[in-house]
C-alpha cells in the first residue's frame, strides 16, 4: 500500500481498533492490526499507486461484463480497502493493494474476509519476502480463494509479471512427525509478463481478460 510520507509517531505495539480511530487519518492510514499488533505498512513510489488503480480499472471492467451476462451475480472490485478476520471485533485486520468481493447487503458494511474471493498486492522496492510470505500466510489462513503478485520493472516504469496463486486446504504426503508450517497455502496456476502473453487471461473467480496496453503508465 503507498501512503504519504510523514514521520511515524511513537505507538505502543499493540492497539485496539478503537484506539486507531482516535489517531490521525494519514497515521491510521498507514497501520495495519494483525491481531491487535501494530503493522505499518511500508511506503511504495507514485507507480505503485498507477499500477493499483489501472487493475482496478481492468478487473471492475470484466467484473461488469460478467454481471451483465449473468445478472445473479454480483461482484465489486475494491483498491486498498481493509479486510477485518474473523466474524466481528475490528482489531485484526490487512489492507491489500486491490481486492474482488462479493457485494454485500448494505451499503457502508465491514468486508470481513469470508465476503473476499480475490486479494492483490502491488510490490515495491520496499517490500522484502518476509513481508510478502507473512501477508500471504494470513490471507490463506483467513481461507481467501485466490491471491495476485503483481512485480514491477526496476528500470522502467511498467509491469513485469503478474502471478495468481489459488488455495490449496490440503497438503501432499510428508514423512512421518512433519507438518506443514501453514494449515493452508497457495499454489501458482498462473503467472503473466508482456514479454511473452498479450493480455491477463483467467476465467477465476470470473472471467478476466485485460491487455497489456491497458496497464500501460
Amino acid at each position: 500500500m503507498s501512503s504519504p510520507r510523514i514521520d511515524r509517531p511513537d505507538l505502543p505495539e499493540f492497539m485496539t481498533w478503537e484506539e486507531l480511530e482516535q489517531l490521525p487519518e494519514e497515521i491510521a492510514g498507514q497501520i495495519e492490526l494483525w491481531n491487535g499488533r501494530v503493522v505499518w505498512l511500508r511506503r511504495g513510489p507514485a507507480e505503485h499507486q498507477e499500477f493499483t488503480n489501472l487493475l482496478w480499472s481492468g478487473l471492475r471492467r470484466c467484473a461488469r461484463e460478467e454481471m451483465t451476462a449473468d445478472p445473479q451475480q454480483c461482484w465489486r472490485v475494491h483498491t486498498e480497502t481493509n479486510v477485518f478476520f474473523g466474524r466481528s471485533g475490528k482489531s485484526d485486520f490487512v489492507t491489500p493493494d486491490f481486492l474482488i468481493s462479493r457485494c454485500l447487503p448494505d451499503a457502508y458494511q465491514d468486508l470481513r474476509a469470508a465476503d473476499v474471493q480475490l486479494v492483490g498486492e502491488v510490490l515495491s522496492p520496499s517490500n522484502t519476502q518476509t513481508d510478502m510470505d507473512d501477508k500471504q500466510a494470513r490471507y490463506a489462513k483467513a481461507g481467501i480463494p485466490w491471491y495476485w503478485e503483481v512485480t514491477l520493472e526496476r528500470e522502467k516504469s511498467a509491469i513485469a509479471m503478474v502471478r495468481a496463486y489459488a488455495l490449496e486446504t490440503s497438503h501432499g504426503m510428508l514423512p512421518p512427525g512433519v507438518h506443514p508450517l501453514h494449515p493452508a497455502n497457495y499454489l501458482l496456476t498462473g503467472k503473466w509478463s508482456p514479454k511473452d502473453s498479450e493480455a491477463i487471461a483467467i476465467d477465476f473467480p470470473f472471467p478476466i481478460h485485460i491487455l497489456w496496453s491497458d496497464l500501460e503508465f
